[in-house]
C-alpha cells in the first residue's frame, strides 16, 4: 500500500498544486465535475492502447480517437444517458470540450463518428485493457484482506436471443436407480463447474454464453425478478475498489463464473478471503479458491446438507461482502449502469466498463484520502 499511496499522492499534489491553476487561469472556473474529469483522466494509461487507433496515413486521417475516448470517459462522470446529450453538452459547455481536447466548435464529430469509433473501442476491448492496466499500475504492494464478488442484472436494449432448437431425436431417458444385469448408460457429461479448474482464463470465458436473453434472480427482500439482458458479475477489494468484470447472458447462474472471475482476480491482486453469497456455495468453488491460497467465506445454501453454518468470526468477516453491493449500485445509479443504450455484448460491456473505469479512479483517489 505504501507505494501505490505515494504514486497516488504524487498525482493528487500535482493536481492540487500545479494543474488545477494552470486550468483555472487558462479555462476559467471548473466544476466538481470538471475536477473529477481531469483527476480522472491523469490516472488512466491510455498511450499504450491507442495505437491501433491513430491515422495509418493511408485514405481520409480520421478523428482524433483519443479526444472521443475523452469524450466518452467525460459521459461517464458527468452522467450523460446517451451519446447525444453528451455532444449537446459538448456544444454547450466550452470548458468541457477544451477538457476533452477540442479547441473550437466546429472540431467536434458529428455523431455517426462517435458511434463507429465506439464500436472499434467495443470490439477491441479498449476500455477491458485500460481498466486491468490501471489496477496494475495502482494496485496495493501488500495483501488485500476481502474479494467480494457479486452479480447484478443488467437491462438490454434489445431483444432477447431465441432459444436454441431442442435435439430432433432426444434420446430416450434412462430409468432412475441402478442399471440393470448388462445395461449400458452413456456417461454423464461433465458439469461447466468441474471443467472450469483445469481450464485457462480464456478457455472458461470462451465457455460463457453472452447473448441478450432473460435472466431471474431472487433480490434482497427475497421476491423473485426478471429481466431482459445480462448480468455483470463483479469482484471488490477493500476500499469498494472493482477489480475485475466479467459479462455474461442474464440468465447464466452466479457460480458458473465465480472461478474465471477468481482467475481474473488472481493475476491483478493478493488477496487472502473470497466473500461470496450463498449462489457461490458449491465445493468446486470452495476448493479453487484454496487452491489459490485464499480462505472462502461463503453463506451456505440451505440445499446443501452437508453445508454448514459460519461461525461467529466469519459472520463478522463476511460483513465487508457489502462492497460488491455498493458497488453495482453505484455503477447502476451514477456511472451508466441503469442507461444502456446499445446493443450486443461487446458495446454493453465497454459501456459498462468506461463506468467502472471512471468508478476505480475516483475510488482509488478516495483511499488515498482516507490514508
Amino acid at each position: 500500500m505504501v507505494r501505490m499511496s505515494t504514486s497516488l499522492s504524487d498525482i493528487w499534489q500535482h493536481l492540487q498544486r500545479q494543474l488545477f491553476p494552470i486550468l483555472l487561469d487558462e479555462l476559467g472556473e471548473l466544476t466538481d465535475k470538471d475536477r473529477q474529469f481531469v483527476e480522472v483522466l491523469s490516472l488512466l494509461p491510455l498511450g499504450p492502447f491507442l495505437q491501433p487507433y491513430l491515422w495509418q496515413g493511408i485514405g481520409r486521417k480520421p478523428e482524433e480517437r483519443v479526444w472521443i475516448l475523452h469524450a466518452f470517459i467525460a459521459k461517464a462522470v458527468y452522467r450523460f444517458p446517451t451519446t447525444r446529450a453528451l455532444l449537446d453538452a459538448l456544444r454547450a459547455r466550452p470548458v468541457l470540450r477544451r477538457l476533452c481536447g477540442w479547441e473550437r466548435l466546429d472540431d467536434i464529430p458529428k455523431e455517426w463518428t462517435f458511434s463507429r469509433a465506439f464500436a472499434a473501442f467495443a470490439q477491441g476491448e479498449l476500455p477491458q485493457r485500460i481498466h486491468a492496466a490501471l489496477i496494475h499500475k495502482h494496485r496495493p504492494d501488500r495483501l488485500v484482506g476481502h474479494v467480494s464478488r457479486d452479480a447484478t442484472a443488467i437491462e438490454g436494449y434489445e431483444r432477447p436471443a431465441p432459444k436454441p432448437a431442442p435435439s430432433p431425436r432426444p434420446s430416450p431417458p434412462c430409468k432412475r436407480g441402478r442399471p440393470r444385469n448388462g445395461e449400458v448408460r452413456a456417461p454423464v457429461p461433465p458439469k461447466r463447474l468441474d471443467l472450469q479448474p483445469g481450464r485457462s482464463l480464456a478457455e472458461n470465458l470462451a465457455d460463457l454464453p453472452r447473448v441478450c436473453n432473460i435472466g431471474c434472480k431472487r433480490n434482497s427482500k427475497g421476491h423473485q425478478e426478471t429481466w431482459i439482458g445480462y448480468k455483470l458479475h463483479l469482484d471488490v477489494i477493500d476500499g469498494d475498489i472493482p477489480v475485475s468484470a466479467i459479462l455474461t447472458s442474464a440468465s447464466v447462474h452466479d457460480s458458473q463464473v465465480a472461478i474465471p472471475l477468481a482467475q481474473m482476480t488472481a493475476a491483478r491482486v493478493t488477496s487472502l478471503y473470497d466473500l461470496m453469497d450463498s449462489a457461490y456455495d458449491a465445493p468446486a468453488i470452495h476448493e479453487y479458491a484454496r487452491r489459490l491460497g485464499h480462505v472462502p467465506i461463503i453463506d451456505p445454501h440451505s440445499r446443501r446438507a452437508e453445508a454448514m453454518p459460519l461461525d461467529p468470526a466469519q459472520q463478522e468477516r463476511f460483513k465487508q461482502r457489502s462492497a460488491s453491493e455498493r458497488v453495482n449500485s453505484q455503477l447502476k445509479e451514477n456511472f451508466g449502469g441503469r442507461f444502456v443504450r446499445v446493443r450486443g455484448a461487446a458495446k454493453v460491456m465497454a459501456h459498462l466498463m468506461l463506468g467502472l473505469i471512471v468508478l476505480t479512479a475516483l475510488r482509488l483517489f478516495a483511499w488515498v484520502g482516507a490514508g
